[in-house]
């Protein structure tokens, strides 16, 4: 008898203990929808579901460009077809991509979504996006609980997914890695669907699922994120797999004799990768290819822009996160902006003015990553120069000729300035007269009296050398000090001849210097050996200097021209191509010493030109082609802090150019000044001191 009471107490715990487990897994009944009339609207429109459901994601206005993209998504959703977009990086495509995945199987448009990424992490990152929106969008679930309410119950814990239940039957619903399935619920559109995520590389083949009526649905809509990394654009290999798998594996998801429609924002890395290939019309007209671009026309200032860009990099620099280059784009604005054209005006961060702004801001930081990822037109393959002179190379140049002293060969003797906010650089070359040189002497102003320093950290400032002024006294000022030392002094040569300098060249380009450099050269007591100067980077894509066309009054010489009075200012100034001459200066510090054309440092020490051979290797070229012909194009290494005195040999060589002195396999012969010996000097005076006298 105890036995038998035993069994009825234990079969009766074990019922009560299934319904308590039922219970606590049934969800029961689905909610009513929230405003039927919002989720009425958003039914077969793409835009009003991102504008209505996803309003915090997508804040800004729409460009026209979006406009064009949303359409092809909701075309292809509601149609099919094949639609491949080229945007910018950062348009938002790849949330655009994950938003229509869930517009689609949500109103029962598509029940089997595929979601295809780079690689099998991108993948998997999508379908964790698309899985934190629908737990946690709260429209979503007030609209569309059928589907969004089993997902919210399961409360985070994918482990409930086995066992759920609404009104006593299974949900069916699945929340694994890889793949979401929307719970079976009678009477939803969107009972069963499925979305999928592979990485294209991955398995593909065969992707299908078996519903519980026992049907194998496989997808009907295949969305293409991004197909390519950056590895995988650089090898033609890997690009011609990926389109392989594309119009093999990916387009013959949906089974035999079906057709799939298909949605690709893609980004061009280079030319000729994956995604270019497919937006070519004329390789794949199945895709409808199309590009965006984030500017569609460039503005006319150039002179403003490269001015704004200088002040950035120097307030980079300095650490102002380009605050005073922003602030004269905001003087200057309507100037800057005349021309141009940008595709998304609210595209801008906090700390910048405009969508141009922020676009220039982007090109200026890396030219060829800017016409790639946010033009989609990428330039042309660059050859990395590999024979760049090393730190040590340029330090161990040394001709053993003491500091400032000038060898008996040498008849020209130039030197540059090169202003920046807070210091002044300067260096003077003596030359030869077939492009032989020495570099004489460098420093700075003030003197900073360390042997290693940077511009940021260079602790004797032109405000302290000229206090109680301005920013523009300040350098008027260093200005006048420095050519009086410069331009006063002679320099010895080893014969024992004095010589001056035959010209200083000084750099006009920095900020807001321009004006203050044009008044100090035409009011100096040294004016008529001193030039401002602009150096213009000219690169493949350029029109040569040669090429351009003379205006009167101008002089033209070899890849540098002076340019007619400035009324204004009444100063006229030089403009050279700053890549050729950057070029010409490697070559020349390449050159073997002792051969013609070579230049050399002073002294017998190498650790005396650490600083200087930091400077002069702060840069690096690489080989552009572009109108027919190829060119070094110079970039800075971000990694090194200044480039100054390398600016100030390109510019010494410059002013020797002017003077007369010549490479003969680069120019044409000129007339040259005949050498004059100490001894012939000291005869002419004193045979016009008897002159005087008689």
């Amino acid at each position: 008898m105890a036995d038998k009471h035993y069994a009825t107490r234990k079969a009766y715990a074990a019922r009560k203990s299934l319904e308590w487990s039922a219970s606590g897994r049934d969800i029961g009944e689905i909610p009513d929808v929230v405003d039927p009339a919002r989720k009425a609207a958003a039914e077969r429109d793409f835009r009003t579901f991102c504008d209505t459901y996803c309003p915090v994601t997508f804040d800004l206005p729409w460009s026209d460009d979006h406009l064009k993209v949303i359409g092809q998504i909701e075309l292809a959703v509601l149609k099919g077809g094949l639609f491949a977009t080229a945007m910018p990086r950062g348009s938002g495509k790849t949330t655009l991509a994950e938003m229509a995945c869930i517009w689609a199987v949500l109103y029962g448009h598509r029940q089997f979504v595929a979601l295809i990424g780079s690689d099998e992490g991108h993948a998997d990152q999508m379908l964790d996006s698309i899985k934190t929106e629908m737990e946690s969008n709260e429209l979503l679930l007030e609209d569309f609980p059928e589907a969004i309410y089993p997902i919210d119950r399961l409360e985070g814990i994918p482990h409930r997914c086995n066992g759920q239940l609404c009104k006593g039957e299974r949900t069916l619903i699945g929340w694994a890695a890889g793949e979401i399935v929307l719970p079976t619920i009678e009477g939803s559109v969107a009972s069963g669907a499925v979305i999928k995520v592979a990485g294209i590389t991955g398995g593909l083949r065969g992707m299908k699922f078996k519903r519980p009526d026992g049907k194998t649905v496989r997808p009907s809509l295949v969305v293409i994120d991004d197909p390519q990394t950056d590895g995988s654009a650089r090898s033609p290999s890997q690009c011609e797999t990926r389109e392989r798998i594309l119009a093999g594996a990916i387009l013959g998801l949906a089974g035999p004799g079906k057709k799939i429609a298909g949605i690709m924002p893609c980004t061009v890395i280079r030319s000729g990768d994956m995604a270019d290939n497919i937006l070519d019309r004329n390789k794949h007209p199945e895709w409808n290819g199309a590009r965006t671009k984030m500017v569609y026309a460039f503005p006319t200032a150039d002179k403003l822009w490269e001015e704004y860009r200088q002040l950035r990099d120097d307030g980079m620099r300095r650490g102002d996160a380009g605050a005073a280059a922003t602030e004269f784009y905001r003087v200057n604005q309507e100037a800057m902006d005349a021309g141009s054209s940008v595709a998304w005006a609210a595209r801008f961060n906090h700390d910048e003015i405009s969508a141009l702004q922020h676009a220039m801001n982007l090109r200026f930081r890396d030219e060829r990553a800017f016409f790639s990822e946010y033009q989609n037109e990428p330039l042309p393959d660059l050859e990395v120069r590999t024979d760049d002179l090393t730190h040590d190379q340029i330090a161990s140049r040394l001709n053993r000729i003491d500091r400032s002293l000038s060898p008996i060969a040498c008849n020209t003797i130039t030197g540059f300035i090169d202003v920046q906010g807070s210091l002044l650089y300067w260096l003077v070359t003596a030359w030869e007269d077939d492009f032989t040189g020495y570099v004489l002497d460098y420093g700075t102003f003030p003197d900073q009296k360390a042997p290693y320093f940077t511009l940021l950290d260079a602790p004797n400032k032109l405000a302290n050398a000229i206090p109680g002024t301005g920013l523009e006294g300040q350098i008027y000022g260093g200005l006048e000090r420095l050519t009086d030392r410069l331009a006063g002094r002679t320099w010895r040569r080893d014969d024992g001849a004095e010589l001056k300098l035959d010209r200083l060249v000084i750099d006009a380009n920095w900020g807001t210097s321009t004006a203050v450099v044009k008044k100090f050269c035409r009011q100096s007591a040294h004016s008529a050996i001193l030039t401002p100067s602009h150096g213009k980077y000219i690169g493949a894509s350029s029109l040569p200097m040669s090429e351009w066309q003379k205006r009167p009054g101008e002089k033209t010489g070899h890849n540098w021209r002076i340019k007619t009075m400035d009324a204004s200012k009444g100063v006229r100034s030089i403009l050279y191509d700053v890549n050729y001459w950057k070029s010409f200066i490697h070559a020349r510090l390449s050159v073997a010493m002792g051969t013609k054309g070579s230049l050399t440092l002073f002294g017998k020490d190498p650790l005396t030109h650490r600083l200087l051979a930091d400077h002069l290797t702060s840069e690096f070229r690489v080989r552009v082609e572009g109108r027919g012909r190829a060119v070094d194009e110079w970039k800075w290494r971000p990694e090194r802090f200044d480039n100054h005195w390398f600016d100030c040999l390109v510019g010494s060589a410059v002013a020797a150019s002017m003077q007369g002195v010549t490479l003969a396999e680069n120019e044409a012969p000129q007339a040259r000044r005949k050498r004059v010996s100490f001894a012939e000097l000291r005869s002419r005076k004193q045979a016009q001191q008897s002159r005087v006298t008689a």
